[in-house]
C-alpha cells in the first residue's frame, strides 16, 4: 500500500496556478506593477559580497578546470560556455557568475585578465533558455555588479557598454519573475537583485524605489517571526541572508534607510541557523538542506551584530533544539510548508538529528547537490530519514506520485510550474516540551493511508550523555509493517551486539556510544543496513543505519536510547 496524493487537491493546485498565470497576464498586459529597467549610465557604487573566497581556484580556472556543485570539467583550452553540462547545477554556477569572487581573491593582473576574457566569451557566446533563467540572471546581476572592479580594470569602452547591456538584459529577465514567476523564492531572489542595480547603477533610482517595495512585499511573506522561510529549507535562509546582508550595507552607503522587513530580516534569521547547527559546524538536514558551505555560515554568524544565542524552538518553522552538556539534538516537528512554496520539502516528519560536540551521530541523508540526481527525489521520502516508516511509503506525498490520467494531467502542470513540490503530508503537528530536556511530537502523516498517528518523544539527560527515545503509533490501523530508522553519519562506525538489542557506535571524536532498544517484544531487533549520505562536501558517501522493523499491531510502542559509553578525552 502506497500513501498517494490526494487527485482534488492537485487539480486544486493546478487551477489555482492557472488562474494566477491569467491574472498575471492581464496585469501585465495593461502595465500594471510592471518594472520597467533601463540600460545603467554607469555603476556608482560596489555592493560587498560576503562570500567567500580561494584564490587557488583562480588558478583552477586559469587552468580549464571548473568545480562547480560537486561536479568538474576540464575545457582543453575551449570556452566553458561550449562544454556539455554535467549538471544543471554545475551550468547555473557557470552562468550565474559567483566564481569570479575567486579570481578577485588572487588581485593578479593575470586573474583580472582572465575574468574579463571569460565575461567576455560569455557575452558573446551565451544562447539559449538558461541564459533567461530567472534564479540565474538574478545571481548573474549580483555578480557582475559586486565583482565589476575586478570585470571593468582595463577594459575599454566597448566591452564596458557590452557589459551594461547585458546587465540591463538580465534586469528585464528579473523585473518579470519579480512580479510573475510562479516560485516565491525566486520573485525574491529577483526582487533582490533589482534593488542592488537600483541602487548601485545611476539611472536607476525609479527601479530601486520599485525594487524595495517588492523586496518589502516578499520579504514580509516569506520569512517568519522565528527567521525560518516558509519553505522550511534550511539553505534558503543562509543564501538569502548572504545576500541580504550587503544589500543593507548599500541602501546605508546610498543614505538610504533600509525596509524595516529587511532589517527585521536580517535580525531574525541568524538565531534560526544557530538553532539549525550542529557543534561539527553544519546545518541539519531538513527539507532540501544539503551540504553546508560552513565557511559562508561561519561569515553570516560573525556579522550577527546580536551575537545571539540559538533558538531552542522554532515554533512557526516547525523546528525544535535540544541542548544538554555537549549534546544537541535538533527535531523536524512541523507540517509540509503550502505546496507553493514546497518544491524543496521533504517527508521527514518526527525526523530528528543528533550530535555529540563535533561528532554527528544520527543523521537525515539530506539531498544531493545536483537535484536532477536520481537519487534526489527518494532522498525527499520518509525512509530517507531517520523516523518510523509505515509499509516503506512516505508520510507526506509528492506531485510527482500522482496517478490516473487526471491526476498525473494535474500532476504535470504543477510541476512545470511550481517544481516537484510535496501536495499533502500531515495536517496536524502537536509539540510541547514539558521541560527543558524533555520534547514530545506527534503527527497525523500515516491517517488517511493506514489509520496510524505517530508519536515520538525524545528525554535527554542534564550532561548530555543519554537521550531516551520512544515512538507510539496509535490508532486501529492497516499497517503490517513499521520500521524506525536512524541513518548514521558516515564517521560512525557501527557493529551489532547482544542480539540485535544493542548497536555499539563509534564516533569520529573518540566517543563510544550505544544504541539500545528497551524491553523489546519477541523477534523485535534492531539491524544495520547499507545507507548513504548524500551531504558530504565531496559527494554522496556510503553510510549506515539503524532499522528496527515491527508489527504496529503487535508492538504499538517502541522505546530505545543513545548513551555514551566513554568520552574522547579531548
Amino acid at each position: 500500500m502506497t500513501n498517494t496524493p490526494d487527485v482534488w487537491r492537485l487539480i486544486r493546485i493546478a487551477l489555482g496556478e492557472a488562474g494566477r498565470t491569467l491574472r498575471i497576464g492581464a496585469a501585465g498586459l495593461i502595465g500594471l506593477g510592471a518594472v520597467r529597467p533601463r540600460t545603467p549610465d554607469r555603476l556608482l557604487i560596489v555592493p560587498p559580497d560576503l562570500r567567500t573566497s580561494d584564490a587557488t581556484i583562480a588558478d583552477d580556472i586559469y587552468a580549464g578546470s571548473y568545480v562547480f556543485a560537486g561536479r568538474a570539467v576540464a575545457t582543453g583550452g575551449r570556452s566553458p560556455f561550449l562544454a556539455e553540462p554535467p549538471s544543471d547545477g554545475w551550468a547555473d554556477t557557470l552562468w550565474g557568475f559567483s566564481w569570479l569572487r575567486h579570481l578577485s581573491a588572487a588581485d593578479t593582473a593575470l586573474a583580472r585578465a582572465n575574468a574579463r576574457a571569460l565575461v567576455d566569451e560569455f557575452l558573446r557566446l551565451a544562447r539559449g533558455p538558461r541564459l533567461r533563467k530567472p534564479e540565474v540572471a538574478a545571481r548573474r546581476v549580483i555578480s557582475f555588479l559586486s565583482q565589476s572592479p575586478l570585470v571593468l580594470d582595463g577594459a575599454d569602452h566597448a566591452f564596458y557598454q557590452r557589459f551594461m547591456r547585458q546587465i540591463a538584459r538580465d534586469l528585464r529577465i528579473v523585473a518579470r519573475a519579480a512580479t510573475a514567476h510562479p516560485r516565491p523564492i525566486v520573485r525574491l531572489q529577483a526582487s533582490i537583485a533589482l534593488a542592488y542595480a537600483g541602487l548601485t547603477c545611476e539611472g536607476c533610482a525609479t527601479m530601486g524605489r520599485q525594487a524595495t517595495k517588492l523586496v518589502r512585499r516578499e520579504l514580509d511573506a516569506q520569512i517568519l517571526a522565528d527567521g525560518g522561510h516558509v519553505g522550511r529549507n534550511p539553505r534558503a535562509v543562509l543564501d538569502l541572508l548572504l545576500d541580504l546582508l550587503p544589500l543593507k550595507q548599500v541602501y546605508l552607503a546610498r543614505g538610504l534607510e533600509p525596509p524595516d522587513a529587511l532589517i527585521k530580516a536580517i535580525d531574525r534569521m541568524p538565531p534560526m541557523l544557530r538553532l539549525l547547527r550542529h557543534g561539527d559546524g553544519t546545518l541539519s538536514h531538513f527539507n532540501g538542506m544539503g551540504s553546508t558551505p560552513v565557511d559562508h555560515l561561519t561569515m553570516l554568524l560573525f556579522y550577527d551584530e546580536g551575537r545571539a544565542s540559538p533558538l531552542q524552538r522554532g515554533l512557526l518553522s516547525g523546528y525544535e533544539r535540544m541542548e544538554a552538556g555537549r549534546l544537541v539534538l535538533v527535531a523536524d516537528v512541523g507540517a509540509p510548508p503550502p505546496p507553493v512554496f514546497a518544491a524543496d520539502a521533504t517527508a521527514g516528519a518526527l525526523s530528528f538529528e543528533l550530535s555529540s560536540g563535533e561528532a554527528r551521530i544520527v543523521v537525515n541523508i539530506g539531498l544531493p547537490r545536483d537535484l536532477t540526481d536520481p537519487l534526489a527525489q527518494p532522498a525527499r521520502t520518509t525512509p530517507a530519514h531517520s523516523t518510523i516508516t509505515l509499509e516503506d511509503a512516505s508520510s507526506a506525498t509528492f506531485a510527482t506520485q500522482a496517478r490516473g490520467a487526471i491526476g498525473r494531467l494535474a500532476a504535470a502542470y504543477a510541476v512545470r510550474r511550481l517544481g516537484p513540490v510535496v501536495v499533502d503530508g500531515p495536517s496536524e503537528v502537536h509539540v510541547a516540551r514539558p521541560g527543558p530536556h524533555v520534547l514530545e511530537a506527534r503527527h497525523d502523516g500515516y491517517a488517511r493511508a493506514f489509520g496510524l498517528v505517530h508519536e515520538r518523544r525524545w528525554s535527554a539527560a542534564a550532561d548530555g550523555s543519554r537521550v531516551a527515545g520512544s515512538d507510539t503509533l496509535v490508532g486501529n490501523g492497516k499497517a503490517g509493517r513499521a520500521q524506525a530508522r536512524f541513518h548514521l553519519h558516515p564517521s560512525v562506525r557501527a557493529s551489532l551486539a547482544q542480539g540485535g538489542r544493542v548497536v555499539l557506535l563509534a564516533l569520529a571524536n573518540g566517543e563510544t556510544w550505544q544504541f539500545v532498544l528497551e524491553e523489546p517484544e519477541a523477534g523485535v531487533a534492531a539491524a544495520l543496513e547499507d545507507s548513504l549520505y548524500l551531504s558530504a562536501t565531496d559527494g554522496a558517501r556510503r553510510a549506515r543505519q539503524i532499522v528496527v522493523a515491527f508489527d504496529p499491531r503487535a508492538t504499538t510502542r517502541l522505546a530505545w536510547r543513545f548513551e555514551r559509553l566513554t568520552t574522547s578525552g579531548r
